[in-house]
């Protein structure tokens, strides 16, 4: 098989010294790859090496063809048209300067064969949902999801042999996701996506699993991976149980030797003393004993020291994807309590069944979906106090309000974890912060750590803390996209976390996976043409 990128013995460094890649060696072939791993291992830095937007440190990155490469972070210039952003927009002026008659030979050189390129431009953005937009309007008009899905029709304008795509689907609203998957999958190049989205990565035909610095590939999807892991981990959780048995076997056997051994040394004493045998005999018996004593206990020590060498290593053939643990009885919300009521909700143009007000009831786990710029987010601001409209009221019926904005932006950068946490739960004992925060995974060292130098999984561990574990105990929680940028090992945190709060929540996030495994109870749909209305669960 031939690769398109191949890394060889690729290091990577940050300027302060931190490494992120030492001797790594992956290659990708034509078709999708989805690249899986936990936050911090790796991934961003990997695509934007194999870009040629970081250099190596050391080894080389081979790549075959044009790149095209779609960073988790898009820096855009707002004063840029989306033609500027697609890149036809110097073929365009000069298809449109010959149109008006101006056939010098440079417009004929800008435009190449490329005659209709405004017709495949467009073509491009309705197959992506935004046929609507103008080429000639401002990146600065367009939606945080718009910006990324005109991004997204660039590079599939181009065509670029090589496409990387880092966390594609954060920011776009189902529709988008939907139209990206059907992109994908239809992809019949080289690609490279980063990405925890269940769905995306049920598209891919292999799946990169970057992980303790190295690369290793999964034939299949999403699914067929985590079926494979799930063989692997249990038939190493047997070698684990094998090894241990065997070491608990050794070191028995070792203790019932010495046991014989002393038996034997205090035998050769009482003879002795006895003196039942001639001195030079007893001394060369004695020298026997020591001898086959010694051989014996270190056969023992052998066995037993490679019985614990065994047991190691069957050790870490198992993942530690460590799980949170927390129980929070004090945000248990009677189910007849009114948590929140929100009136004066005016639509510009209401239908049938658009809500003029909206009562939360009890522990109710209320989905919030609809389009980009639909007022998802400026809903929640408003139920947590933060920004509420004209002509809108909103009362809150319980204690305790905590808030989780797209950004974790909540913590101090220059306290420790547990001096967050005991910011907002000032009244509680220290050794009941670090208690909570152990279940957080925060242990020891751990929680004395700067919440400037955490790594992403664990600043979302953190927020996560300072969110639960705040006084009064949360009984209504507002989340905004809380899955954008963590990794499956995290999402599967937040989702145990969230088992165990019992308080009402209400979830901004366009992650279907993650709203069923949390158990959704009531489904909203904003649009800022309709407003709020019911809508059916999905």
């Amino acid at each position: 098989m031939s690769f398109a990128i191949v890394c060889s013995d690729l290091s990577f460094a940050w300027p302060d010294g931190t490494t992120v890649l030492d001797g790594l060696d992956a290659a990708f072939g034509t078709g999708r790859t989805g690249l899986i791993g936990v936050n911090g291992s790796g991934k961003s830095t990997l695509l934007r090496l194999i870009a040629g937007d970081l250099r190596p440190g050391a080894g080389t990155v081979g790549v075959d063809g044009e790149i095209g490469h779609l960073p988790q972070n898009l820096v855009l210039d707002g004063a840029a048209s989306v033609s500027d952003l697609l890149g036809i927009s110097a073929a365009r002026s000069a298809l449109h300067a010959i149109e008006r008659g101006e056939a010098t030979e440079e417009n004929f050189a800008a435009v190449g064969d490329d005659w209709d390129v405004e017709e495949r431009a467009r073509a491009e953005l309705d197959r992506l949902g935004l046929g609507h937009l103008d080429l000639d309007r401002t990146v600065r008009a367009l939606s945080g999801g718009e910006a990324v899905m005109v991004g997204l029709a660039a590079l599939f304008l181009a065509r670029p042999d090589v496409l990387l795509l880092d966390e594609p689907t954060n920011n776009l609203d189902l529709d988008a996701r939907r139209r990206l998957y059907d992109a994908v999958a239809s992809w019949t190049g080289v690609l490279v996506v980063v990405s925890h989205d269940r769905e995306l990565l049920e598209r891919v035909d292999e799946i990169a699993d970057l992980r303790d610095g190295a690369v290793r590939m999964f034939g299949g999807a999403l699914s067929a991976y985590e079926e494979l892991l799930a063989v692997e981990q249990e038939a190493a959780e047997q070698a684990v149980r094998a090894a241990g048995t065997d070491m608990r076997r050794q070191k028995r056997e070792l203790e019932e030797a010495q046991v014989k051994l002393a038996r034997r040394a205090r035998y050769g004493r009482k003879m002795s003393e006895q003196k039942r045998e001639p001195k030079i005999v007893m001394g060369l018996r004695k020298r026997q004993a020591q001898e086959s004593a010694g051989k014996h206990r270190i056969l023992h020590e052998e066995r037993l020291a490679g019985a614990r060498e065994r047991l190691a290593e069957a050790e870490e053939a198992v993942r530690e994807d460590a799980e949170i643990r927390v129980e929070l009885p004090a945000t248990e919300v009677p189910a007849g309590r009114t948590v929140a009521t929100v009136t004066g909700l005016a639509a510009p143009e209401p239908e049938t069944g658009s809500l003029a007000e909206l009562i939360v009831r009890g522990p109710e786990r209320i989905a919030l979906v609809g389009p980009n710029g639909s007022g998802k987010t400026t809903f929640l601001r408003a139920l947590v106090g933060e920004s509420v409209p004209e002509g809108t009221s909103v009362r809150i019926g319980v204690d305790g309000v905590r808030y989780l904005p797209q950004r974790l932006d909540v913590l101090d950068e220059r306290l420790s974890v547990v001096d967050n946490v005991r910011a907002v739960a000032p009244s509680a004992p220290v050794t009941e912060v670090r208690a909570g925060l152990a279940r957080f995974l925060f242990r020891g060292a751990r929680a004395e750590r700067p919440a400037g130098t955490l790594s992403g999984g664990e600043r979302f561990r953190a927020v996560l803390a300072s969110l639960l574990l705040a006084e009064p105990a949360p009984q209504l929680l507002l989340l905004d996209e809380p899955t954008n940028n963590l990794d499956m090992a995290s999402a599967r945190q937040l989702g145990q976390a969230l088992t165990a709060y019992r308080g009402a929540l209400v979830v901004v996030s366009h992650d279907l996976p993650f709203l069923r495994t949390i158990g959704i109870t009531r489904w909203l749909r904003t649009d800022r043409r309709t407003g709020l209305s019911e809508a059916d669960p999905m």
